[in-house]
């Protein structure tokens, strides 16, 4: 415990005794040192402080601003009085003493006398080989050295801080174990890497801190949150908070394991978003917590047949309005909710119910709060230092410098997170578009194109394919999703084929292009019926989710329920026989809390859902058609398994622009029965409607859209219809229908599917 090769000096420090016979002073601290340790601008406080091996034996030196006498009590019994030269400085010599030995340190003053372990006394927790990992943007769980760890280190109990800061001239961790006064931890540096770490006896859980932090040109900067903390206080309120993530006990391994041995592209998908501030609320308007909505939110989406939950982020953020969406605790779950081991507790139950949980993560969003990673040793960091690529015009934030390695360490150590604390199953990647391109929203003049003149951002597309690959690689079963709103090719394909690599990405343009449709008078929708089919030419062109998002429910949009035309019962009409046609379509679905029972207000994360209307037959009649889809998802592979392949669909009608109908088959593998779905999008029934099919015989109507269960009028064929061998629209059999008003139907063999079927859903061409 003490440090060889530090500053000595023959100048005699400020007023004290030798703490031993010998009248060698040279052991003492010089006033130009003490000075600055007390002034707390001392570049290496870890060169003075603590043990250091003399000529004269071992002189230990101590800040302890609120003590009016110091000892050090040596293991072996000895007690080495330190002097005080004034405001909280001491030293002294353990004369003849060579070598390491263990001591505490006791303080005294007036109000009592307290022991405590010396930082000073003890060595560096981070290694060499931290240091070239993470300069080399190779460090894949960072968040296992870096940020607040609690631990026994040198058989003492304590907590381990380390954050990067490599232009900082000084940087202390403040708290409430030393009454935010840094000078009792002045951090150490590592020259390497940038990084400053100190192991700080005593302090366990639920310590608040921050970092203390001087800029290179001597400005104290606002305090900082950790950038790898894993707890926060509750807003306003933004310290840190020392918490334990590693060793939650999970009883979800028979779900992992299934999830590991499934491939998502083909397995039932039906994602419920979720803002959890906003889903429900107590009496008085408290946000329920992680607990609770693992009791309340958990069962109902189970209950409903949705396969996972998505949760809008819940990475610390100071400002309820943003949604999450501007995170300053990347690593810390949100204590509006309670703490990260309730988090924890969350996604266990939803894995006991058979949910998955995806996480939105937003890299492209970088709130610029004074107390967050904006300038975070005052020269910018983490964010581009030039403006054209650092500065993001639509949102008023920065945005991170992706090329460099530290960042992108942190970043990609992020992603791997929150699969390896809290067991996720996916990332929903926020605004993936505006990462892409340099000049997303940005004028003439306003961007600096690539040396070629291109605009893409090569540095965000290489940190994509970086996380996306090390999700894939390190964690089996996990995926990830894209919200991404242009054109850029291979979005969803590997990056061994030149793509980004994410799993699958959301389909923007079908929800426009459907919605925009369904906003129309049916007497009008005939002459926009390529909103409807023009999706179908890119469906497989990328691995799609169907997003019916917050997005499209907020800002003045008005609920989906808002969106669809006509009166009270043509927009209940019209919402379901919409969801009839999406749920069939290829993709994956996406459904925006409250849209289940038909929210008729836009979403405000101000207050919850309109649960009340539930009491009414329509609003239940839609979240019942909910539940049936979501069965049907689910039990059908036909509606699941070729999501994302040409060969799993197939139209028969795509061109009655004149009646508003639109018809298709769906196929899963060979051998599982084929499901046609067929819509009518006018309020006029259509009787005899003669539909090709892919086989004659009987077929089974297995949703209607219109049944009075669902609240519609009750027409429909009877439970099913007998297809003759009439070949029609291409198919070797068709049958007459009824189309009731407003409503999807869907139809599948009434016995097991003949030998044609199983030849047509082997041959459809691409």
């Amino acid at each position: 415990m003490f440090r060889s090769g530090s500053r000595e000096t023959a100048e005699m420090g400020a007023t004290g005794v030798d703490a031993g016979p010998s009248a060698n002073t040279t052991w003492r601290v010089g006033a130009v040192d003490a000075e600055a340790l007390l002034s707390g601008r001392h570049p290496d406080p870890f060169s003075v402080l603590g043990p250091h091996q003399t000529p004269a034996g071992v002189a230990i030196r101590a800040f302890a601003p609120y003590a009016e006498r110091l000892s050090a009590l040596v293991e072996d019994g000895a007690t080495i009085i330190l002097t005080g030269s004034g405001g909280g400085f001491f030293e002294g010599l353990a004369p003849g003493r060579t070598g390491r030995f263990r001591y505490r340190l006791r303080a005294e003053n007036a109000g009592g006398t307290w022991d405590y372990e010396d930082p000073y006394a003890l060595g560096a927790v981070l290694g060499e080989i931290d240091d070239y990992l993470f300069v080399q943007g190779a460090h894949r769980e960072i968040y296992n050295r870096l940020g607040a760890h609690p631990m026994r280190f040198e058989g003492i109990e304590g907590t381990h801080f380390a954050v990067w800061a490599p232009r900082a001239l000084r940087v202390w961790v403040v708290g409430s174990f030393n009454g935010w006064d840094g000078r009792s931890h002045q951090m150490r540096k590592r020259i390497d890497s940038g990084l400053w770490e100190i192991f700080a006896p005593g302090v366990g859980e639920g310590a608040v801190y921050k970092y203390e932090i001087v800029s290179r040109d001597g400005r104290l900067l606002p305090l900082k949150a950790d950038p790898v903390g894993f707890a926060g206080e509750m807003r306003p309120s933004t310290g840190s908070i020392v918490a334990q993530t590693e060793h939650f006990v999970w009883s979800d391994l028979a779900f992992s394991e299934r999830a590991k041995a499934s491939d998502p592209r083909r397995s039932p998908m039906s994602i419920y978003e979720v803002h959890l501030g906003s889903w429900r609320r107590c009496p008085g308007g408290r946000f329920l917590s992680y607990d609770e909505l693992a009791v309340q939110l958990v069962p109902y989406a189970a209950d409903l047949g949705f396969t996972h939950l998505e949760l809008l982020p819940v990475s610390e953020h100071p400002l309820d309005e943003s949604w999450g969406y501007q995170p300053i605790g990347l690593f810390a779950p949100t204590s509006r909710f309670g703490d990260p081991s309730g988090f924890a507790r969350f996604v266990d139950r939803a894995h006991a119910a058979g949910l998955g949980v995806i996480l939105d993560w937003v890299p492209a969003h970088f709130p610029t709060d004074a107390h967050g990673l904006a300038k975070f040793d005052g020269e910018t960091l983490y964010e581009h230092s030039d403006p054209r690529r650092g500065y993001h015009p639509d949102w008023n934030t920065a945005v991170y410098d992706f090329g460099r390695p530290e960042v992108m360490s942190t970043l990609a150590a992020n992603a791997l997170f929150w699969f390896d604390r809290y067991h996720i199953d996916g990332l929903r990647v926020d605004a993936v578009a505006s990462m892409l391109y340099l000049d997303y929203s940005r004028k003439e003049g306003e961007w600096a194109p690539n040396p070629d003149g291109s605009n893409d951002n090569k540095d965000a597309v290489a940190f994509l394919r970086r996380v996306n690959e090390l999700v894939y690689g390190l964690h089996p079963g996990a995926f990830t999703v894209a919200e991404e709103s242009t054109a850029w090719s291979g979005v969803s394909a590997p990056t061994s084929a030149g793509g980004l690599g994410f799993g699958f990405k959301w389909n923007m343009g079908f929800m426009h292009d459907t919605l925009e449709y369904m906003a129309l008078d049916p007497v009008h929708r005939r002459w926009r019926h390529d909103k409807l089919t023009f999706g179908l030419l890119y469906a497989f062109s990328e691995n799609f989710v169907l997003p019916l998002s917050h997005d499209e429910v907020v800002h003045g949009k008005g609920s989906l329920w808002q969106k669809m035309s006509g009166d009270d019962w043509r927009k209940f009409a019209n919402l379901r026989a919409y969801y009839g046609f999406m749920w069939a379509h290829p993709g994956k679905k996406l459904l925006f809390m409250g849209q289940e029972f038909a929210q008729r207000r836009e979403w405000s994360e101000a207050r919850e859902l309109d649960w009340d209307l539930l009491q009414s037959p329509a609003h239940r009649g839609v979240q019942r058609l909910i539940r049936d889809l979501n069965h049907l998802h689910r039990t059908q592979p036909a509606l699941h398994a070729r999501d994302c392949e040409p060969e799993g669909f197939r139209w028969i009608v795509a061109d009655d622009q004149e009646q508003s109908v639109a018809a298709f088959v769906r196929f899963g593998a060979a051998g599982d029965p084929p499901v046609v779905m067929v819509a009518n999008f006018t309020p006029e029934p259509r009787r005899a409607y003669r539909l090709g099919l892919p086989r004659p015989g009987g077929w089974r109507e297995i949703l209607n859209t219109d049944a009075d269960v669902y609240g519609g009028s009750g027409m429909g064929n009877l439970g099913g219809v007998t297809a003759a061998s009439d070949a029609l629209h291409g198919f070797p059999a068709s049958a007459e229908l009824t189309l009731p008003p407003l409503s999807t139907l869907y139809f599948t063999p009434a016995d097991e599917p003949s030998a044609e079927t199983t030849i047509l859903a082997r041959g459809m061409p691409a």
